[in-house]
């Protein structure tokens, strides 16, 4: 796939629209329009970057810090009692830019395995969530 046709890098371009969450240099970090739960984040490397067999090991510690970051934020904004970081490489990689998944998790939330329900925002909800997020973020690495 050429990156002119990447959603994840029309994204980090700001060609294509998303709640982002954080951004640095090397990754950005956006809410899934699909979630799990409420708060379910892509991290993505700014380059493209297919799967994790092709990140290169200087953006191996930007990304996970990135997505590290993100993880710390949920239980503050989210009430959330820990979170699920996953990653797809080929298979169910529904678009195919390398992204890390995390899932705000709680207690009982009925996550069973690797089947994930998918839901929608309600109206509005998306950008409250998203700032939430943001608001949370402990500063960078």
């Amino acid at each position: 796939m050429s990156e002119a046709a990447c959603l994840f890098c029309r994204i980090v371009t700001g060609e294509a629209a998303a709640h982002l969450v954080a951004a640095d240099e090397a990754a950005v970090a956006f809410l899934d329009t699909r979630p799990v739960f409420p708060g379910h984040t892509l991290v993505v490397p700014r380059r493209h970057v297919p799967t994790l067999v092709d990140l290169d090991d200087g953006l191996l510690v930007p990304l996970f810090g990135l997505a590290r970051r993100v993880a710390a934020a949920m239980p503050e904004a989210l009430g959330a009692g820990g979170t699920f970081v996953a990653m797809n490489n080929t298979i169910s990689q529904s678009v195919p830019h390398l992204h890390v998944h995390v899932v705000p998790r709680r207690r009982g939330d009925g996550l069973r395995g690797f089947f994930w329900p998918r839901q929608r925002y309600a109206d509005g909800e998306i950008e409250q969530v998203a700032g939430r997020i943001r608001a949370a973020l402990p500063p960078g690495v």
